[in-house]
Formats: structure tokens, sequence, C-alpha cells
């Protein structure tokens, strides 16, 4: 059986079809991490040790001499994504308010959702498929789009500022398996030859641990309000960071592949209730929304990604 090859062929396949094999099986049997517990159960809720690893790997291959790059092409996506969440959010307010829709098919729609829906990239879903069809530097790249990470931006976008900090041992956290994979892989060739291996093996089993986060139900619940949201995510903040990203020398590739939405993001609205009770009573509708833009933008993200990349002849690693 050619199952690889069959995978392959779908764009973005070695990431979606994974991720998607893992959110019906939550979705249906959620309580098999728990049944089953060991190695079952830790591959099901294990993303973050898988990519810590994936991390370190992929810092491996990572050359010093790039840092420049990397700050130039994470500075660029941060500033683009914040900045469009902002002129959304802006547009939005003027029609909402602090409010949200209360009847018709946008009902519950309110400018908390779009914009924590719109301000926090998938850090782990750009790596891979940065990892697949992009530079290695491009990888390294969210190490400083990770300051989109939490509820504080969404904050500031909807202006309340002041109300929460920037833990900096997060941020910290957040890069030191790169930067230790860089280290080791800028020491040592062999070391690097050695760690870049595993980079494309560790893409599927990421795939699936993230989406064994995911239930597909809540696509359900947000309704097609929820999945409209989704597409405009990725059509908003991927036409414009694809254009910042073609303008700054790139090749479209890493814009539209942080064109998503964070897991975490769907606990931003609570967090920004707790901060300001005037949005307390947006939060069930905010979160559904969310929770329904990280699956549908894992899983149309990669497959726009993976289109363009072949269309410029960009082959998978």
């Amino acid at each position: 059986m050619r199952i690889k090859a069959t995978i392959e062929r779908i764009p973005g396949g070695m990431m979606i079809i994974p991720l998607l094999f893992g959110a019906i099986v939550n979705t249906l049997f959620p309580d098999i991490p728990k049944t089953f517990g060991s190695f079952t159960g830790a591959l099901m809720t294990g993303a973050l040790p898988i990519l810590a690893v994936f991390y370190v790997c992929m810092g491996a291959t990572i050359d010093f001499k790039a840092t420049p790059y990397i700050l130039k092409k994470g500075g660029t996506l941060l500033i683009t994504k914040i900045g469009t969440a902002i002129v959304v959010g802006f547009i939005a307010g003027k029609f909402l308010g602090n409010g949200m829709i209360e009847s018709g098919l946008f009902a519950g729609l309110s400018v908390l959702a779009i914009v924590a829906a719109m301000n926090d990239t998938n850090g782990g879903l750009y790596m891979a498929l940065m990892g697949q069809f992009g530079k290695k530097e491009d990888v390294g790249a969210y190490s400083i789009m990770s300051l989109e990470s939490g509820p504080f931006l969404t904050m500031v976008t909807l202006g309340v500022t002041g109300l929460a900090a920037f833990p900096w041992q997060t941020l910290v956290g957040a890069i030191l398996p790169l930067i230790i994979g860089m280290i080791l892989g800028n020491l040592d060739r062999d070391l690097r030859e050695f760690l870049s291996k595993a980079v494309p093996v560790l893409v599927p089993f990421f795939a699936f641990a993230l989406g064994a986060g995911l239930n597909l139900g809540n696509v359900w619940k947000a309704g097609l309000l929820g999945v409209l949201l989704g597409v405009a995510v990725v059509v908003i903040t991927g036409l414009t960071l694809f254009t910042t990203d073609r303008l700054t020398g790139g090749n479209g590739v890493a814009g539209l592949a942080a064109a998503t939405t964070a897991g975490n993001a769907a606990g931003v609205p609570a967090a920004v209730a707790a901060a300001n009770a005037v949005y307390a009573p947006l939060v069930p509708s905010a979160t559904a929304l969310v929770a329904s833009c990280v699956i549908v933008t894992a899983i149309l993200a990669p497959i726009v990604t993976a289109w363009w990349a072949k269309s410029r002849g960009i082959k998978a690693s």
C-alpha cells in the first residue's frame, strides 16, 4: 500500500490528515486518553512535548548568521497580524461597540470574538508548515511572533490598556528549545545533520496530538457563523500577511501559514472578561466562535499554504 504517497497528494497532507484523524477520534471518543492512559494517553495529550522536541531539532538547522532575517521576518508578520486585527476591530467597533449582535445569521458576533480570533497565530501549525514548505529561518521567525500569545495584545487592541502583564518567563520558555537547538547545531555540524532528520518525522505526530485537542463539535455549536469567521481569518489576515511577506522579500508562504487562530486564543475572551466585566456577557459566544476558528483555520490554512507552495514549485521537505 502506498499510504505515504497517497497522503502527500493532498496539499499539506502530512499535517492535515493526522490532525483531522486526531480531531475525529477526540470528538467521537473523548475519554480514550483516560481509558488507556500510558503511551496512548500521552500521545493524544502530548502536543507540547512533541513540539518542544520539534523546536530543538528545527533550531539545530538554523544558522546564527540568519538571525537578522529571523528578526525581520518575525517582526513583519507580528506587526501585520496585530495591525490587521486592530483595523478590523476598529471598523467592527463602530457598529458593535462593546456588545454583540443579538439575532440573525450573525447572532453572537462581537469585536471581542473577532479580535481574539485574528490576533494570535497557531505557532505549532506555522512552524510545522514552514518546516515543510519554508526556509529553515522562517521557522525561527515564530520566536518573535510568539509575542502575540495571551490576552495582553487583545486587550490593547480593544483599548483596555494596563490590565494584563506579559510574563517574560512564558516568552523565554516558548523560544528556549529553539535557541538550544540553534546553539547545538551551530557548535556541531554533525549534530545539526543528526537532529534535522527528525523534523519531517515529527510533523504527523505533532499534528495528531494537536488534532486530539480539538473537538469538531465546537464547529457545530458555533454554527455557520463560526465557519465564516474562520474563513475570514484566513482570507483577511492571509491577504495582509501574504502582501507584507512578499513586499519584504518573501515568497508569501510564511504569510499564508501565519493566517490562523491559535488554540490558546479560545481562552482569551474569558481572560479579557476577568479584567473588564463589560465583556462578561460576550464570553460564551466569543469562546465558541474562536474555538471554531481554531479548527477551521487549522484545516484551511495548510491547504492554502500547500497550494501556493506547489504553484511556486516549492516541494515539501
